[in-house]
């Protein structure tokens, strides 16, 4: 099916990114620091299981193929194994994934898994236990390795591992992932971190370039793959040599906005542009029943025309994106 959402560029969305919660039980460094707080929107609850269930049948009908369940920590929300299952009876769907943290997947992957999630992403930001505590907050790291193996048991043939890549920290470890991903089928991406409001000091003392990865990774013999429509941001090298591959995100690079496909709503219901875009577009007021389908169909589609051709990051213009658990990356 040809994407019915088409932007005044010309983009096309095959990709949507809902967040079933804005909580999240780390406290990483890049995001929420002092760990998680409410925003202050008095009385409003996060998006329903039929609520879901309305807005992710009208972004099915009107082309899209991809859903990304997001957060904060999206395993968070006790229904989430329903949440799974509800997007799953959109049959036009090819894809349905999770952007976790992966503290439960050891407990829960398999019953994910059972009710129709095909891609997993789990956020590991380095493979030293005494730094992934020191960035997260949370000593889990044994949890989350056991967690990846788990998919894989589970019937996952691959699993992507987001890293943020930051000055001092991990950027200069790329021998020691290589090594991890040289025999696990995994896509390890390298995401430049990025500034948000609450996130300015840290950019300026940590953000490097993901090109230092990617001329690493040239003089090593990766080579750069094509993408696909309704993938991710992502560039994807792989190596003969290696079972796993690298992904490079990086939103600071010219023309990164060009291949956009993605659109993403938030976990109280609004329609957001862009991750660092001025505002929401509401959505919730048209999922209270199932007759609204036609209207909420065209309210997205209006919003569209409303794209902006890129983002501002590069004038330090981070829009409402006061952290990443806000909308959901």
């Amino acid at each position: 099916m040809v994407s019915q959402l088409t932007d005044a560029w010309a983009r096309k969305f095959y990709y949507l990114r809902l967040s079933v919660t804005d909580v999240c039980n780390f406290r990483c460094t890049y995001c929420l620091p002092d760990g998680y707080k409410p925003h202050g929107v008095a009385n409003k609850s996060f998006l329903s299981l039929d609520e879901i269930r309305r807005v992710t049948r009208a972004f099915a009908a009107a082309g899209t193929e991809k859903v990304r369940l997001t957060g904060g920590e999206p395993s968070l929300r006790r229904d989430f194994t329903d949440i799974i299952a509800a997007v799953r009876e959109n049959a036009s769907l090819r894809q349905i994934a999770v952007t976790t943290n992966g503290y439960r997947m050891a407990r829960d992957v398999q019953q994910w898994r059972d009710a129709g999630l095909t891609a997993i992403n789990v956020s590991v930001d380095s493979l030293d236990a005494r730094q992934f505590y020191a960035i997260t907050g949370q000593d889990k790291f044994r949890q989350v390795m056991d967690g990846i193996d788990a998919a894989f048991a589970a019937g996952f043939e691959r699993v992507k591992v987001n890293t943020v890549l930051m000055r001092d920290v991990n950027h200069h470890q790329l021998g020691t992932f290589l090594a991890w991903i040289k025999t696990r089928p995994i896509q390890l991406r390298f995401i430049e971190l990025m500034e948000t409001g609450e996130g300015s000091e840290l950019f300026r003392q940590r953000h490097v370039s993901g090109m230092v990865i990617r001329d690493q990774l040239l003089e090593r013999g990766w080579i750069h793959q094509i993408r696909q429509r309704s993938d991710g941001p992502a560039q994807v090298f792989c190596h003969p040599d290696y079972q796993g591959e690298i992904g490079l995100i990086m939103p600071y690079e010219k023309d990164f906005c060009a291949s956009c496909n993605r659109l993403r709503v938030s976990s109280i219901g609004n329609l957001h542009l862009c991750l660092f875009g001025d505002g929401g577009i509401p959505l919730r007021d048209l999922l209270a029943n199932d007759q609204q389908q036609g209207e909420l169909q065209a309210r997205i589609s209006q919003a569209l025309a409303g794209k902006k051709q890129t983002h501002f990051l590069h004038q330090g213009n981070t829009g409402i994106t006061q952290n990443l658990s806000y909308i959901g990356g």
